[in-house]
């Protein structure tokens, strides 16, 4: 039997503590270490998840030899420079979404993996949620004939790591932090066929206060084997999380709700938190989720992670996938801005998607 796949955690908030959790599950992981350079976070978090070593250099976790993987969790803008290293220190590589800022990164990003023969995953955790897997297995057996509209929504009332309102960080708004789920979800879904074009419309409507970047959009995809796909992203949405999906096919329909049918609905004057939750209010209505990061797929998505470092498997979802969708954003911005259909593939040396959109913001 293959020895424990030795793993470190880069980052320590909201992701990095649903991937500790999900990686505590699968009996071939070994968390070794955990990095984050806010005193104290990392300390705090090897305590919670019974991890023996912490630092808050990450280059410190890179030199431990025993590591053979790395889950990174971290802001946007600190993808690349971290991938990068993790690639020259030999590590396998787990990274967030969104990839990076912009296709540069994207392309140097793939170019470190390659050169130094190492997995480069990308964390899209709706390829693993269980009832969306379920959705995509009706959709190949055929039972609801030749997909021809796919519909994929995420909404809440804003994002779970602060860093997301900066658009200097995130490169974005609510396209960057859940549009990018939708886009390669669809991709999953029907196989990966090229993309032809994006319409995307984008608006600030409410949290004008915190940042310039969209806090609704619509993205609609047209894909060459003739599916039209639509997603809709928003952070205005209050009373929880909401995320689901439908497929509408020559041969029937098939609708998924990942959260309000494993969920408890709820009435609390207090308020409650934990994981999702976290994203907003909890006060009145709200669907209590339990085993979330089961339903959500993070669990299996990190067991698959080690399995492909364990015994050399191909990821599901890898770095050039990252890419795709990446590009696929880029364009959806530059939708926003002129008000009219981008056709694919779509090249741009913009240094972040929201470059495109408000080139001019103050």
């Amino acid at each position: 039997m293959n020895r424990s796949v030795n793993v470190g955690i880069i980052g320590s908030q909201f992701i990095s503590a649903i991937h500790a959790e999900s990686l505590s599950r699968c009996q071939s992981a070994a968390m070794m270490a955990v990095a984050s350079p806010t005193p104290g976070n990392a300390e705090t978090f090897a305590k919670t998840h019974s991890i023996p070593h912490h630092f808050t250099d990450y280059h410190e976790l890179l030199a431990m030899p025993e590591i053979d993987m790395v889950v990174i969790g971290i802001p946007n803008d600190l993808h690349c420079e971290v991938v990068v290293a993790a690639a020259k220190a030999g590590k396998h590589i787990v990274i967030e979404k969104p990839f990076c800022l912009n296709l540069a990164e994207a392309d140097q990003m793939i170019a470190a993996a390659a050169e130094a023969k190492v997995k480069l995953m990308y964390a899209e955790e709706l390829c693993f949620a269980p009832k969306y897997v379920r959705l995509k297995e009706l959709l190949d057996s055929g039972a609801l004939g030749n997909p021809t509209l796919i519909k994929q929504s995420e909404k809440h009332d804003g994002p779970h790591a602060p860093h997301f309102w900066d658009v200097e960080r995130s490169g974005g708004g609510v396209v960057m932090d859940m549009g990018c789920h939708a886009i390669e979800f669809f991709r999953w879904m029907l196989g990966r066929p090229p993309v032809k074009s994006v319409y995307a419309q984008m608006s600030t409507q409410v949290h004008t206060d915190k940042t310039v970047g969209e806090d609704n959009a619509l993205l609609i995809l047209e894909f060459e084997n003739g599916t039209t796909c639509l997603a809709e992203e928003s952070w205005t949405k209050l009373g929880g999380m909401d995320d689901r999906a439908e497929v509408h096919g020559s041969k029937g329909v098939a609708y998924a709700d990942l959260l309000h049918g494993n969920s408890i609905e709820t009435y609390s004057l207090e308020g409650y938190g934990y994981a999702v939750e976290k994203a907003g209010s909890t006060k009145g209505w709200s669907f209590t989720i339990y085993e979330e990061a089961y339903n959500y797929g993070f669990h299996q998505e990190m067991a698959h992670f080690v399995d492909c470092v364990q015994n050399g498997k191909q990821p599901i979802v890898t770095g050039e996938d990252a890419r795709v969708v990446l590009e696929i954003v880029f364009a959806a911005y530059e939708s926003a801005r002129t008000g009219r259909k981008v056709e694919l593939p779509f090249k741009t040396d913009a240094k972040k998607p929201i470059d495109l959109w408000k080139p001019n913001r103050s």
